[in-house]
């Protein structure tokens, strides 16, 4: 090699690191439950529904790849130990946070950053002390410690926490000092949409107004009034970091409603779930087109729920068209369902055809059958005149039997099938843009994706 050519490939490979910055701004949004069944089927909606010429948001991105979920003590792993695989780069057992398979407690990517002067935010559309957040901040044997999680929420300095409501504020019915941990750590806590707007704090704990659900922050099909949302969430966590650690900082985003969904069998629900996820990932694409070469965005899940797939609709009846017929999540219709048994009121056929028709289309848009039409009385009157069904029993939810019969009556008119209520082992997708994303192309384990994060910002 001349001397002339050894310069030029010195001058290149000085000029490639440097252009190799370490980014400034990190994104980890995190679609509980979102394997690529579901994924598909809401790029599916996205275009032939939506009429979107565009992809999803994180369909756009240039890094793709797969990553495998297995916790250290199972095939199909739980949400405890697939968040700490994720915070922390180790596996553990299934029902353990922020400690490795020998308890031993382990630490997030999100602390790692948080003592090297990012400001970190983490965010999720389920409880703040639910598993995947809590893996960002807690070191705990079991998921179920809210306790002990909100003690270690509260102590984390990190400065922007949010979610629907905390659930260890109590011990054998009476208020513990929680609440009192938030206050002497300098946490100001706000409630609801009004909340975001009083926020003037360091820390700020986010939670869902006041006698909202503690379990989740509601689902996007059931348009509740004055709910939060996961984009405005992700948009007071964007602003709360830009305003206290504008140099750097680290996002975790969990859309934890499409797991609840999921397990639930919703195809209509998880679907929308998505939809909101994607759009709250475009607050962080947005921000990324403002600062490409210091922001790193990835987008993965923690497991597969439900086995979910897309399949050809029974009868040629409508397939995704037939989501924007639902008006009701199915939590919420078995609620109604429920709601009508312990009122004993009479309540015929005719005003449940009627129910169905408003908020899923049955009869209307979404024709039955006669056969499909004397299944369901059949099964109403078993349900509500004889009560003699058993409930639907699943992880976050127990559903009437009239309900559940209803919505696999109607994922089918979907083209939407499930193989199971519960988690499955299949891999998940990740996406991802920006410095340092390329590490991600192809097979992973959910452990690398901690590790591609630290090793883009130099920490080994």
């Amino acid at each position: 090699m001349n001397y002339r050519n050894y310069l030029f490939l010195l001058f290149l490979a000085v000029a490639l690191g440097a252009a190799a910055k370490a980014p400034k701004y990190i994104f980890l949004y995190i679609g509980d439950g979102m394997g690529m069944g579901p994924v598909m089927a809401a790029q599916n909606y996205n275009r032939n529904v939506l009429g979107n010429d565009k992809p999803l948001n994180m369909m756009q991105f240039p890094v793709v790849g797969w990553s495998q979920t297995w916790s250290a003590n199972s095939d199909i792993t739980d949400s405890a130990a697939a968040g700490t695989a994720l915070s922390t780069g180790h596996k553990t057992r299934n029902s353990m946070l922020g400690m490795n398979a020998d308890t031993v407690a382990v630490t997030s990517v999100a602390k790692i950053l948080h003592d090297k002067g990012y400001g970190v935010a983490v965010a999720t559309s389920v409880a703040p002390d639910d598993a995947t957040p809590g893996a960002f901040y807690t070191h705990v044997p079991n998921r179920s410690m809210f306790y002990e999680i909100g003690r270690d929420m509260a102590e984390c300095g990190y400065e922007f926490v949010a979610g629907a409501g905390l659930r260890g504020t109590m011990t054998d019915g009476k208020p513990n000092d929680l609440l009192d941990r938030f206050a002497a750590a300098g946490v100001q806590i706000v409630r609801g949409l009004q909340g975001i707007g009083e926020i003037d704090s360091k820390r700020v704990l986010l939670l869902g107004s006041e006698g909202s659900p503690v379990h989740n922050i509601g689902y996007t099909i059931d348009s509740i009034a004055g709910a939060l949302t996961m984009p405005m969430i992700t948009e007071a966590a964007l602003a709360q970091l830009e305003r206290t650690s504008p140099r750097k900082f680290f996002m975790m985003i969990e859309g934890g409603n499409i797991d609840h969904a999921l397990h639930g069998n919703d195809a209509g629900a998880s679907i929308k779930e998505i939809i909101n996820f994607d759009q709250a990932l475009g607050v962080a694409f947005d921000f990324y087109r403002q600062h490409p070469d210091e922001t790193l965005i990835i987008v993965t899940a923690d497991h597969d729920t439900g086995g979910m797939a897309i399949v050809k609709q029974r009868g040629g009846k409508g397939g995704l068209a037939n989501i924007d017929y639902q008006k009701v999540s199915k939590e919420e219709f078995s609620n109604y369902c429920k709601a009508l048994l312990k009122s004993r009121n009479i309540y015929k056929w005719e005003d449940m055809k009627e129910y169905l028709a408003d908020n899923l289309g049955f009869f209307t848009r979404i024709p039955v059958s006669e056969a499909d039409e004397a299944k369901l009385r059949k099964l109403f009157d078993d349900t509500f005149e004889q009560r003699n069904t058993a409930d639907q029993k699943t992880l976050y939810a127990n559903f009437n039997a009239f309900a559940v019969a209803v919505f696999d009556m109607f994922n089918e008119a979907a083209g939407i099938a499930f193989c199971t209520t519960s988690h499955s082992g299949n891999v998940v997708p990740v996406f991802a843009i920006g410095p340092g994303s390329d590490a991600l192309k192809g097979f992973n384990n959910n452990i690398d994706i901690p590790a591609a994060i630290l090793r883009a910002v130099g920490v080994k």
